[in-house]
């Protein structure tokens, strides 16, 4: 989906000794790419839908040219770690061995009890990750994408989470994901649900074919809000009457970029900052049938470089 620009691509060296500033610039040319990718992807995908498309079809609102929401996908969107789906998905094809698999998994335990990715998993997650993309084409990882969503993905959806972004829908609003997983895969799971398109991390790649190396860094935290800042600039979009949704304490810096934060399925960490500034929570994990969704709540005021296999070692070669 990227292409190599000599004022845009840097590859990222993790360091212990990087700087503050040299991270940020990084963040912010991440979410620079992954604007422009998302931009591309809408152009071409507006309105088109396709048969097997999960969400259901409404008539059409008057748009809301100023006012967007935006998804966090893992634990918000969808149960579980979509990159992790991906991977058993992977797996299942011989892209590498079931052991690999076994370490990912423990790395999301860890992320998942810790609530907070440490600097030495990130730069696990891009020196690992990386080395399994280069030399394999955009559009096989996007056909091979397709199938697993279709197998381990679909039935992952949080119907409350689904119902909130089709809400925005019914309002007119542009609704986008936005994910550290690789953009190809975000939007194959966005087009599959209907929604306008996907934030996510930009793999570099040359003729289709992944080079190994990725356009700024991963889609992460802060980089998360650079994103949503420059898609805002794009589409013409009022920062204040936007909403976002996450379930991570990572992303507080986009959920505090917009007008309207709400904490999805949170961790203790999110829970704790969304009580403290007064943003709406919500829990599908219950299994309690979920509150109706108050429209004036929500919508007033106004989410395979690193994680291609955030801790799936090399592929067998």
């Amino acid at each position: 989906m990227s292409t190599r620009s000599a004022e845009a691509v840097c590859v990222v060296r993790w360091s212990g000794r990087s700087k503050g500033p040299e991270l940020e610039r990084l963040a912010a040319l991440a979410g620079e790419a992954s604007a422009d990718a998302a931009v591309a992807m809408e152009t071409t995908t507006a309105g088109v839908l396709t048969e097997d498309a999960d969400a259901p079809v409404s008539p059409p609102a008057p748009p809301d040219l100023t006012a967007a929401a935006f998804f966090d996908v893992d634990n918000t969107m969808m149960m579980g770690a979509s990159i992790f789906h991906f991977a058993r998905g992977l797996a299942a094809r011989k892209y590498f061995t079931t052991a690999d698999l076994a370490g990912f998994a423990w790395q999301q335990v860890k992320f998942r009890v810790g609530g907070r990715e440490s600097k030495d998993s990130i730069k696990s997650s891009r020196e690992q990750g990386l080395s399994f993309v280069a030399g394999r084409t955009v559009k096989e990882m996007n056909e091979v994408g397709e199938q697993i969503y279709d197998e381990l993905m679909s039935d992952k959806i949080w119907a409350g989470t689904r119902a909130l972004a089709q809400m925005h829908l019914d309002a007119g609003q542009r609704v986008w994901l936005v994910t550290a997983t690789p953009v190809e895969l975000a939007a194959i799971i966005s087009r599959r649900l209907g929604l306008t398109g996907a934030l996510g991390t930009v793999l570099e790649s040359e003729d289709g074919v992944y080079t190994g190396r990725l356009v700024g860094d991963m889609l992460h935290g802060r980089a998360k809000a650079h994103a949503v800042r420059a898609l805002a600039a794009r589409e013409g979009l009022n920062l204040r009457r936007c909403t976002a949704y996450s379930d991570s304490q990572n992303d507080v810096p986009m959920l505090s970029t917009v007008g309207t934060a709400v904490a999805i399925n949170p961790d203790a960490g999110l829970r704790e900052v969304a009580r403290a500034r007064g943003w709406e929570i919500r829990d599908f994990r219950t299994g309690r049938k979920a509150a109706k969704i108050g429209v004036p709540s929500v919508l007033g005021a106004g989410a395979v470089a690193g994680a291609v296999a955030a801790g799936i070692a090399y592929r067998r070669r």
